[in-house]
């Protein structure tokens, strides 16, 4: 008897912003592939993550709880391979799962994929082009060279296993991609993209991150100034005025961002072909998301890890079309730590208690559950890591506005800093400062408002188990 329960492919990329994805209306962007998911289910419009940096969002992915639960707040953090994910639920559940790609939450017997069973992996970051992949083998797997661009080889390793499967029981897929992440290096297939063309700039490229904290000015993560020959592939003449350095640094950038990301477009087209010609489409869960958000020249920088719109908020489109109305958008809040419950819960599985997201199954009815969050916590932990020295922060967003602490203090944390700064607020209008360059923290119009979101993003810590660090005060 046929299994009838759906199936789910996740897929996932690394830094790709969702104002990179044309259903996003992408200024820069065309993404024809990823668009027939989000039109044929439902796109969400506010979607973001609880900490913006690599492994901690994907262990708050895989586990459904924030990062001083999970205790993976930083790079230099792995995942303890024993804790309880979706996947592992899943499995014992009678699916068939695997993972291909983008692990990066630390490798070895303790903190290798558990509960697939097949898996092949990048070390670390891994590389653009003919990278090593570790292969599901004992003592934490089995490494080998594989030939050819990454974005087709972790394709093809999925595409492999799911024409291996058994047809009659559910599977889940991790198909996770190490693109778009730096440095950004295209295959020859796509190096011809824009080469005659120059991409729109961002409004705030320029940014001179007045009337800011001090972290915003202190960040070294600014386009072409703090960026790497093998960022851009070329010498970089640091005597430019800075401005000017931005501006041509930019176009560099951005092509090798969006041809990397045209790689992956592609590619889960062949997915989705896959899903029509097998007649399996109807009842397969398609995911599209990223592990973050990322800067695409946005306050003149590249990269994440600030509580920031561009770096905090993240791509996912779903399309289900056995359950799920094509061509829907939603506004609802949710969370990466939603995902888990989310997936388990369209499976027919119970989350587990001490899961800390909340699924939003309803949502893809277009039913709002009437005690829906209208504000969420966030935590960088990884104070003036060597790369690119962001300071530690926690905040609140609204729906309307946004504060944020920089306690600035690496409180022990691995791969932190022991660089204390003074602490400082920052309070953004989202209505009538959607770019976040007014800082409204010490604004006296604004007073009653800092005070409500104090006491809100007070609430939201005691709520998850988090706990303010020792000035934050009243």
């Amino acid at each position: 008897m046929t299994d009838i329960r759906p199936n789910i492919i996740f897929i996932m990329s690394d830094d790709h912003a969702a104002h990179a994805m044309s259903c996003y209306g992408s200024r820069i962007n065309r993404t024809p592939s990823l668009d027939r998911i989000a039109t044929g289910g439902i796109r969400f419009e506010n979607c973001f993550c609880t900490n913006s940096i690599c492994t901690p969002s994907r262990a708050a992915i895989l586990t459904g709880t924030y990062n001083h639960v999970n205790r993976v707040t930083t790079l230099s953090t792995p995942m303890d391979n024993r804790l309880t994910t979706f996947p592992k639920l899943l499995q014992a559940a009678g699916y068939q799962t695997a993972v291909f790609g983008k692990w990066h939450l630390g490798l070895g017997p303790d903190h290798c994929p558990d509960g697939f069973d097949d898996w092949a992996v990048l070390p670390g970051q891994g590389l653009y082009h003919n990278p090593e992949m570790v292969f599901k083998g004992p003592d934490g797997g089995t490494t080998r060279t594989v030939n050819g661009y990454v974005t087709d080889i972790i394709t093809d390793l999925s595409l492999d296993w799911l024409n291996a499967i058994e047809k009659d029981r559910p599977f889940c897929l991790l198909y996770h991609h190490k693109a778009p992440h730096r440095e950004w290096e295209p295959d020859e297939k796509h190096a011809h993209l824009y080469l005659n063309e120059d991409i729109p700039e961002p409004d705030t490229l320029y940014d001179d991150y007045s009337n800011r904290a001090a972290a915003a000015k202190a960040a070294e993560m600014r386009v072409g100034v703090h960026m790497r020959e093998r960022d851009l592939k070329c010498a970089i003449n640091r005597s430019l005025p800075e401005n000017e350095m931005r501006k041509w640094a930019y176009q560099r950038y951005i092509k090798d961002y969006l041809r990397v990301v045209a790689s992956i477009d592609d590619n889960v087209g062949r997915v989705l072909d896959w899903l029509d010609e097998t007649g399996l489409s109807e009842n397969t869960i398609v995911v599209y998301t990223s592990d973050q958000g990322f800067f695409l020249g946005d306050h003149g920088w590249y990269d994440k890890r600030f509580m920031y719109e561009e770096s905090l908020r993240m791509p996912f489109i779903l399309r289900y079309p056995a359950q799920v109305a094509p061509g829907q958008v939603n506004d609802d809040m949710i969370l990466n730590v939603d995902f888990a419950p989310l997936f388990l819960d369209l499976a027919g599985l119970p989350v587990p208690e001490d899961c800390q997201g909340h699924s939003f199954r309803p949502m893809l009815a277009g039913e709002t559950p009437p005690d829906w969050r209208k504000s969420f916590y966030y935590r960088y932990w990884m104070h003036e890591d060597s790369s690119h020295h962001v300071y530690a922060h926690y905040g609140v967003r609204t729906g309307r506005h946004k504060l944020i602490y920089y306690y600035a203090d690496a409180l022990g944390q691995p791969g932190a800093a022991d660089k204390p700064h003074t602490p400082e607020w920052e309070l953004f209008d989202l209505a009538s400062d959607p770019q976040e360059m007014h800082n409204r923290a010490g604004d006296d119009a604004y007073r009653d408002v800092f005070n409500r979101l104090k006491s809100e993003l007070h609430a939201l810590q005691t709520d998850v188990g988090d706990e303010r660090y020792h000035l934050d005060t009243g």
